[in-house]
């Protein structure tokens, strides 16, 4: 075996919001700390193909959109509104620069040493990176995700895009179809449509947003469906031929039926992602997978690997990076003789469309099934004094609560800021609040704060503004 050029406390694979935030917490506890990156920049998908170059163009794709249709209602008139798309692009890369190099900045500082290269396992206390050979007494897996790819349907980034064309096409879409109603699919869709694509949805489910609140599902696909989105819902594609044009896209019932076939002209695959593995020589470790190829863990993160843990996307759960921040803080944590601990039940959930919908806890569907007696309170927007000033009335505040102990079991959301608006529910349900302890807390006025106080209110029905 090859002698390691460097040892280390601890390795951390994939520089991903997971990985980076691991290695910096490790570092700040004092441990030996390396990162390895294959991409040429830190941050991950999400950085850099993901969660920040997205959010860019969604703002971006707001902005024209208010220009070209929202201001008159202010009494703000804009003439001559035009799409400089190139410059669009050019403020999103600007984003995504300003974000990654912000991470190098933190490796620095931190003294992280950074690995370039593609890691793989040699041993369980050795992994190689381009040829060189490297120590650790703990490593943690923290490669993430990619696309999940669907039969029939071959990603070209082309014509046929993921998330990762998507953020780049040269052109506005004439036409184009999105496989997959999920938030991937829903926020590049609402990108392209503001900006004038004719935007189709084809979900395999009977509702789009599957794993949301139901209420919630039915009320954001009326409000795409009114700002121009259509939805073909309990269909699945079953093949993508490629012509001068486009594509041509064959389309069946899920449950069986007479095909039809849709013409487009780009096609984004947005059907889920899949943990990122390959290549890493988890067999040579000894690394255990389970039956949807995730990293097996404990509830400590660690693997069947003595010194091996595994963090974010390649782990159960919900594929968010926040998620994958705090468990790479709590395994950095354990691996200094710390307790770190992660609250599943206080993990935020946020779809960055117009409006946003953003959820933490439990849904009603999930307490019926559990059989779990629960309250519920529900205050929309429109009877909100700041959400009348802003033009910004779709959605709702619904909170559901224990109907013994009034303890806050979820929160569920659609409305303008509504990733902002969560925090204060997420904090709430963090310290074990009851929807009482929401509704006697002072908010100030007017805020679209005030929704989520009401809704408390209303869970004891006494809701005060309707």
């Amino acid at each position: 075996m090859t002698d390691p050029v460097a040892s280390y406390d601890v390795i951390v694979i994939g520089s991903g919001p997971g990985g980076y935030v691991a290695a910096i917490r490790a570092a700040q506890l004092g441990l030996k700390t390396a990162c390895v990156e294959k991409m040429p920049t830190l941050g991950g998908t999400c950085l850099n193909i993901g969660c920040i170059p997205s959010k860019a163009l969604l703002h971006a794709s707001e902005k024209f959109e208010e220009a070209g249709h929202a201001l008159a209602a202010f009494g703000v008139k804009v003439a001559g509104v035009e799409l400089d798309l190139p410059g669009m692009m050019g403020h999103k890369d600007k984003v995504v620069k300003s974000n990654v190099d912000g991470v190098d900045f933190l490796f620095k500082k931190n003294k992280i040493d950074r690995l370039k290269g593609t890691a793989r396992f040699t041993a369980k206390d050795r992994i190689e990176v381009e040829g060189k050979a490297y120590a650790a007494k703990n490593v943690i897996i923290a490669t993430g995700s990619d696309s999940t790819p669907l039969k029939g349907v071959e990603a070209d980034e082309q014509r046929i895009v993921t998330s990762t064309g998507a953020l780049s096409l040269p052109e506005v879409p004439k036409h184009l179809v999105v496989i997959g109603g999920g938030v991937i699919g829903l926020e590049l869709g609402s990108v392209w449509s503001r900006l004038g694509a004719k935007v189709t949805v084809v979900e395999f489910l009977d509702r789009i947003l599957p794993t949301n609140d139901g209420e919630v599902s039915k009320q954001m696909q009326r409000i795409l469906t009114k700002q121009g989105m259509a939805f073909k819902l309990s269909s699945k594609v079953t093949a993508a031929q490629k012509t001068d044009k486009g594509v041509t896209l064959t389309v069946e019932p899920a449950k069986g039926g007479d095909a039809e076939t849709i013409e487009a002209d780009y096609v984004l695959l947005s059907i889920g992602r899949r943990p990122y593995t390959e290549g890493l020589g988890l067999d040579a470790a000894g690394v255990a997978l389970d039956e949807r190829g995730r990293v097996k863990t404990d509830k400590h993160f660690r693997t069947n690997v003595e010194g091996i843990y595994a963090i974010g996307d390649v782990i159960a759960g919900p594929m968010l990076a926040h998620k994958a921040e705090d468990e790479g803080i709590a395994v950095a944590e354990i691996l200094a003789g710390q307790a770190g601990h992660v609250n599943y039940d206080a993990i935020p959930s946020v779809v960055y469309t117009w409006p946003e919908v953003a959820s933490v806890g439990r849904s009603e569907e999930e307490l019926k099934q559990a059989g779990v007696a629960y309250k519920s309170g529900k205050f929309p927007f429109l009877a909100n004094g700041r959400a009348r000033a802003m033009n910004a009335t779709d959605g709702f505040v619904k909170i559901l609560a224990d109907a013994k102990t009034d303890r806050v079991l979820g929160v569920h959301i659609i409305g303008a800021e509504a990733g902002t608006i969560i925090a204060e529910c997420v904090l709430a349900m963090e310290f074990g609040a009851s929807a009482e302890d929401i509704a006697r807390t002072c908010h100030a006025h007017p805020t679209l704060n005030e929704v989520v106080k009401e809704a408390a209110l209303a869970v004891d029905g006494r809701p005060i503004h309707i």
